[in-house]
């Protein structure tokens, strides 16, 4: 009995043995699978990487466009060039000394004194300095008539004169747009009103022997001084002739 039993014992224990022997191999196989996938994974992104991309081939027709709109942005490219470049020479940079004229003043203002009634101011300045322009203006809508001479500095600086006897505040506060009061300053013995614009224009403003007189452009205020005085003495110097004139005129008369 005891022989028997120990004979099944033992059985027994070959036999769940072996089942556990079958179980610990099928655990083996999987993680050798698994290796074996991930290793084939890898070697596929690895070749992935490691590929270039093939070559982009164009037909005939598509190189044929491509080289046809290639010269053609070279041909309107030499086209726009071969019309700026002309102009651009023949249109050089504007300076100061670009339009430095040398308008003889004092002929244009006699020529004006007869629509004027007066002489127009043609102040004597510095030899280094210049007119490129003057008129007499008329025909506004706002019925003033004014001597206008546009003058530039030895240092290349401008300074407008404007001269009427017919003035309003309303034409003067056209003329001087929005230029602010900042103070007064005096030349020649006369005080005048000293405005800055926005664009950074002086403006002075006086009454000189009856004449609204306006002097406005960039330049130094000793610029100004120098074309204040010469504007006050000339027109002094006007109106006393203009007064000899009219006194030998008596004169003759009688």
């Amino acid at each position: 009995m005891s022989n028997q039993g120990e004979e099944r014992d033992t059985r027994a224990t070959e036999a769940g043995s072996g089942h556990d022997g079958a179980g610990h191999d099928g655990a083996g196989h999987d993680d050798t699978g698994r290796r074996t996938q991930q290793a084939a994974a890898d070697a596929r992104l690895e070749a992935e990487l490691n590929d270039d991309a093939p070559p982009i081939t164009l037909t005939p027709n598509q190189a044929k466009r491509a080289s046809s709109t290639a010269r053609g942005m070279l041909i309107a490219t030499g086209a726009t060039i071969a019309v700026v470049l002309p102009v651009y020479f023949l249109n050089p940079t504007y300076t100061a000394e670009t339009y430095r004229r040398d308008i003889d003043v004092a002929t244009v203002a006699r020529q004006a004194a007869g629509d004027a009634g007066y002489l127009p101011a043609a102040p004597g300045l510095p030899e280094d300095w210049s007119s490129n322009y003057a008129r007499w203006v008329t025909g506004r809508s706002d019925g003033v008539d004014y001597w206008e001479v546009g003058f530039l500095t030895a240092d290349t600086g401008f300074i407008q004169l404007t001269q009427t006897d017919d003035a309003n505040p309303t034409w003067v506060a056209q003329r001087v747009g929005d230029a602010q009061v900042s103070g007064t300053r005096t030349i020649g013995g006369i005080e005048w009103q000293l405005l800055d614009a926005p664009d950074g224009d002086t403006v002075l403003t006086s009454e000189v022997d009856g004449s609204t007189v306006i002097l406005n452009g960039e330049a130094s205020l000793t610029e100004f001084d120098t074309m204040g005085g010469a504007v006050i003495e000339d027109v002094r110097q006007n109106a006393v002739e203009e007064a000899e004139r009219l006194s030998s005129s008596d004169t003759d008369g009688s």
